[in-house]
Order: structure tokens, then sequence, then C-alpha cells
């Protein structure tokens, strides 16, 4: 499986790339394409390492440290975490147009797994930098004000 990633790299880079440009994220858009289309490939290809090694400490890590970048960077939760999900999907397109039936469980299983934690970890290490000083994106006060 971790073939296919690698073999099918530059094909899930351009369909991750094309939905990140119709985001219109305005900090991936103020970066330019080409850099876009690095981090998103340095993404892939530790999303694919992860898979082969079947251990998730350098997706936590990098995910970590690539929150702590992008909330000094000023980037709102929402625009970090949508280059993880535009990877995601574009790696369960190609992923599952070219893996055979009887592997999807387990492609889908590592893959999920490895991509999760790696947003998990972004997510935990940006709302604890955030819980240290107030950001209007997380501010959640009103769901939970009054209500039937």
């Amino acid at each position: 499986m971790t073939n296919v990633l690698n073999d099918q790299a530059e094909s899930i880079v351009d369909v991750a790339m094309l939905a990140l440009q119709r985001s219109h994220e305005p900090h991936y858009a103020e970066a330019g394409n080409q850099v876009s289309r690095e981090r998103l490939t340095a993404l892939l290809a530790l999303v694919a390492d992860c898979v082969a090694t079947r251990n998730l400490v350098p997706m936590i890590e990098r995910a970590t440290a690539l929150a702590d970048e992008r909330f000094d960077g000023g980037f709102d939760i929402s625009e970090v975490q949508v280059a993880f999900h535009v990877l995601e999907e574009a790696i369960w397109s190609r992923v599952v147009s070219v893996t055979p039936q009887d592997e999807l469980v387990e492609a889908i299983g590592l893959i999920g797994t490895v991509v999760g934690a790696g947003r998990d970890a972004l997510a935990r290490q940006y709302v604890a930098r955030a819980s240290r000083q107030h950001v209007t994106s997380l501010d959640l006060s009103a769901l939970f004000r009054g209500g039937a």
C-alpha cells in the first residue's frame, strides 16, 4: 500500500492542490502554489513513511510542530486543518481506485490512523496554545448559552 502512496504521489498532490486552491485559504494563497505543493508533498511522504513503518511518532511530532508554526504565523485552526483534509481526500480517491478490494480494509485503517493521529495532534497543540490567550475562532461560549 505504501507503493500506491509513493507511486501515485504526484497525482495525489495534484488533486490535493486543486482542492486547496478552491478553499481560498488566505495563508496558503499568500504562500503560493509552489510552497503549498512542497508542504503537501512532504506531508504525503510522512504519511507514507508512517504507514510503511507502522509508527505514528513522526506524524505526531510533525503535526505538533506544525501547530506551533501555524499558530505563531497567525493561521486559524480551520485553515491549518484544511491541508490535512484535502490531502486525505486525495489519498482516499487514489487508494480506493487502485487498491484491490481485499486490501482496502487494511489500507483504510492504516491511512485513517496515521492522518487522524496527525489531525488530532495538530488540533490538541493548537488548542493548547490558543487556551493560553484568547483566540476568536475558538470562542465556543455561544454554543453553550441558552437553548431549549
